[in-house]
């Protein structure tokens, strides 16, 4: 099958390279090839530069946004920022068009603490764009009524999103949102792929908004244990 990751952040690394490990035929989307293809820096996160990265990923090809979505058989994972996801994605919505598109945005604010900071180690938390009453996940699905999105992944590091036996067994839960059952069962087979065996659907895509708001939880939970350890969430029932 032919997928098609856009963002080239580290989660959407993660996805490109075991989708490509799994035999799938993978094109990872940005918002300007040539610009991406010329920097010679790591990014913000220490990843190295995107050259460097398809130098060791044979097969990966690097297109536009638009290009990128076009060229999928039926599923997309968006790996874009929650800050720039609403207004990236509704530019390409035709390419877009039919598709099930898996979206692990957080809608962060970034840059704005709110009255009361909550200090991180990489400076103050940010707030969140939208809770309550909306979610990423819903805006998304607003601004693209001819694709079918569905909220995952958001809940776990994406390290543990595509390889989630790494750790304790593999012994996770995935939860899932949204409104067209046939989309989720292809996210569902998608996880199926990775090694997960505890999936649950939460429902229709407003769900997401527990979804979202739990990354403030899985931030302190991350801080409390320190360092780079490994944890998974799990819903004992």
């Amino acid at each position: 099958m032919k997928i098609t990751v856009l963002g080239t952040g580290e989660g959407g690394r993660l996805h490109a390279a075991k989708l490509s490990e799994l035999g799938h035929e993978v094109v990872v989307g940005t918002r300007d090839p040539a610009t991406t293809l010329a920097r010679t820096e790591p990014d913000m996160m220490g990843n190295p530069p995107m050259s460097e990265w398809l130098a060791a990923h044979p097969g990966i090809a690097l297109l536009s946004f638009g290009a990128a979505a076009a060229a999928a058989d039926r599923l997309v994972i968006s790996g874009i920022d929650g800050a720039s996801a609403v207004n990236a994605l509704s530019g390409i919505k035709e390419q877009l068009t039919g598709k099930v598109l898996v979206d692990y945005g957080i809608p962060f604010n970034y840059g704005v603490s709110g009255p009361h900071p909550w200090p991180t180690p990489w400076g103050s938390m940010p707030t969140f764009a939208v809770l309550d009453s909306d979610s990423l996940g819903e805006q998304i699905q607003r601004a693209l009524p001819n694709t079918h999105v569905v909220k995952a992944f958001c809940t776990q590091e994406q390290a543990t999103v595509v390889s989630p036996g790494d750790f304790n067994g593999g012994d996770h839960t995935m939860p899932i949102s949204g409104n067209d059952p046939e989309a989720k069962a292809a996210v569902v087979d998608l996880l199926k792929s990775y090694g997960w065996t505890d999936i649950l659907d939460l429902g229709p895509l407003v769900s997401a908004r527990g979804q979202e708001m739990y990354s403030h939880l899985h931030s302190a939970i991350g801080f409390a244990l320190g360092g780079d350890r490994r944890f998974g969430l799990k819903v004992v029932r």
